[in-house]
Order: structure tokens, then sequence, then C-alpha cells
């Protein structure tokens, strides 16, 4: 596990104490980061699966291709 520190606005810290108990604040951010991690997580899966949905844009990589072994070479620096 590893300490972090973050800066919260003033009368957020008010609102923390009086609601929350001390010994929870852990608890408390722990489980306030696991859903919003898990509601980006799922928002940039579902943004992948468009992507991978767009015929559009898959033919349009597919053009792309044809470029690979175009005979450019790569020079070593």
């Amino acid at each position: 596990m590893q300490q972090v520190s973050v800066f919260l606005p003033d009368e957020l810290v008010v609102k923390m104490k009086i609601l929350i108990p001390q010994q929870q604040y852990s608890q408390f951010f722990i489980q306030l980061l696991e859903r919003e991690l898990q509601i980006r997580e799922l928002a940039l899966y579902q943004s992948a699966c468009e992507v991978e949905a767009d015929e559009t844009l898959n033919q349009e990589m597919s053009d792309w291709n044809v470029t690979i072994a175009d005979g450019i070479q790569h020079e070593s620096w």
C-alpha cells in the first residue's frame, strides 16, 4: 500500500470531517476511487468497442495497410 497526498478545498474537508469518522478516511477514499475507476474503465472499454465496430474507420485503416513494407528503408540512427 502507498500513501498519497492530495489537496482538497477547505469546505470539502469540513464536510468530510463532519460526516466521516477519521478512522474511515482511507476506506472511504478507496471505495470512492474504485467506483470512479470502474466507471472510467467501462467508458474506455465502450469507446474501444465503438472504434472496433466502426466500419468506415476499419476500412480506412485497411487502406493504410498497403503502405506496410512499401520499400521505404528505416534508417538506423
